[in-house]
C-alpha cells in the first residue's frame, strides 16, 4: 500500500477532529472505531476478508504502513479466524495517540501544548490543511444528499461514523436528525464495513463480554421483581459503560 492516500482510520480521525477545540469527538469509542478501521483497510488492501463474524488473514504480506501491519501481524499470530467483536474489544492502549502523533508526523495536524486550569499539561491538534477535512467530509455530504450507492471506502467510513457516534458531531440538532437518519443507512452499502461497525457497537453495549449460549437463545437481563428487563438496541450506538470500557478505551 502506498502513502498516496489516506487510510480509514486517519479519515476517521480527522473526521472526529473538533477544530474548534482540537479535541476529538467521541473519545472512547472512537478508539474501537481505529481499531475497525485498520481492519476495513486492510481488508480494502486484500490482506483479510470477512469468514462470517470473523475476520481471517488471507494474505501476510505487510502493506507498507508499520501501524497497519502491526495490527495484521497480531491478526496472522492469532492462526484461526477471529470474531470481529472480540479483536476490537481487545486492549487498545493508546490507539488514537498513535494516529494522531502519526497524522502529526505527516504534517496533517499540528500539536498545541497548554494546560487545564493552569496546572495539567494538555496537548491539542489542529487540522494543518482544511482542505483534507472538508474534502472527507464531502464525501459523506454527497452519499447523504444523493442517495447515489457510494464507493466501498465511503460507505464503510460512513459505517464507522455511525457507529461510534460521530453522527451528532457531523450533523447536530433536529436540523441533523434527516442526515443523520441516512449516515446510519449508509452502513448496508459494504458489507466489511457493515461487520466491523455493527461489532464496534456491539462492544459498545457489551455483547463481546457476554457468554455464548448454544442451548437456548439469550434471555433479557434479569431486573428487580423477577422481569425481564430489555436488551440494548442493535444499531444505535450507546454510551460505555463506566470501568467496564475503561480497559479498552484508555489511553
Amino acid at each position: 500500500m502506498g502513502r498516496s492516500r489516506r487510510t480509514l482510520p486517519e479519515e476517521l480521525l480527522l473526521l472526529a477532529l473538533d477544530p474548534a477545540t482540537g479535541t476529538t469527538a467521541q473519545p472512547q469509542s472512537l478508539d474501537l472505531g481505529l481499531a475497525g478501521a485498520q481492519l476495513v483497510e486492510l481488508a480494502l488492501a486484500g490482506r483479510i476478508a470477512p469468514d462470517g463474524d470473523r475476520i481471517a488473514v488471507v494474505v501476510p504480506r505487510p502493506t507498507g504502513d508499520p501501524t497497519l501491519d502491526s495490527a495484521l501481524e497480531l491478526l496472522r499470530r492469532r492462526g484461526a479466524p477471529v470474531r470481529a467483536v472480540h479483536w476490537i474489544g481487545g486492549p487498545r492502549l493508546g490507539l488514537r495517540q498513535t494516529y494522531l502523533s502519526h497524522l502529526e508526523r505527516c504534517g496533517m495536524v499540528h500539536a498545541v501544548a497548554g494546560q487545564m486550569c493552569g496546572v495539567l499539561p494538555t496537548t491539542r491538534y489542529q487540522a494543518t490543511d482544511t482542505e483534507i477535512s472538508r474534502e472527507i467530509r464531502a464525501r459523506l455530504d454527497s452519499a447523504i444528499r444523493t442517495g447515489v450507492p457510494p464507493d466501498p471506502r465511503t460507505a464503510a467510513l460512513a459505517a464507522l461514523a455511525h457507529a461510534v457516534g460521530l453522527g451528532k458531531h457531523l450533523y447536530p440538532g433536529n436540523e441533523g436528525r434527516s442526515s443523520r437518519s441516512r449516515l446510519r443507512d449508509l452502513i448496508r452499502h459494504d458489507p466489511m464495513g457493515g461487520l466491523v461497525a455493527h461489532a464496534v457497537m456491539d462492544v459498545q453495549n457489551g455483547v463481546a463480554a457476554q457468554p455464548r449460549r448454544s442451548s437456548a437463545p439469550p434471555a433479557g437481563r434479569q431486573a428487580p421483581g423477577g422481569r425481564s428487563a430489555p436488551e440494548p438496541a442493535r444499531g444505535v450506538p450507546a454510551q460505555p459503560r463506566r470501568g467496564s470500557m475503561a480497559r479498552a478505551a484508555a489511553h
